[in-house]
């Protein structure tokens, strides 16, 4: 008997190792944007407290003119720790946190309040602005 041996030639192998190259290349591009989006989440949860206060701040005086950082419990913003740079509350309400960092220096979230039916029934929209929306990150 006569076994014949049969196996991959070299441009199979040089195909195969093609597709395996292009498939990395996509795959770390998108590794990273998802490692950006997972690290500006502790900027945006950093600065649930400070949308807390303003709101609670709203509810009790109902104008946002008097819910500044430092003003009527709400905090002048915590300390900077991790990915997060800091974060701070103007005269109107608006919540600005900034990231830092290699992957995020720069990026901000900035949360702008609006006040809806004010007085009985009233409530607070929030808008999200900054340089997280352009880059898609929050």
């Amino acid at each position: 008997m006569r076994k014949i041996h049969q196996g991959f030639t070299l441009i199979e192998l040089m195909i195969v190792v093609a597709i395996i190259g292009i498939l990395a290349a996509v795959a770390s591009s998108n590794y990273q944007s998802y490692t950006k989006k997972a690290k500006f989440t502790e900027v945006v949860q950093a600065s649930a407290p400070a949308k807390l206060a303003v709101e609670g701040c709203f509810f009790e005086k109902e104008d946002l003119a008097s819910c500044a950082g430092g003003t009527n419990g709400v905090p002048l913003g915590p300390t900077t720790s991790g990915v997060v740079g800091s974060i701070t509350v103007a005269s109107s309400g608006t919540v600005t946190a900034t990231g830092t960092g290699n992957l995020l220096t720069g990026v901000t979230l900035v949360l702008v309040p609006t006040a809806v039916n004010v007085g009985v029934g009233s409530s607070l929209t929030w808008a999200k602005n900054g340089t997280c929306v352009a880059s898609g990150l929050c």
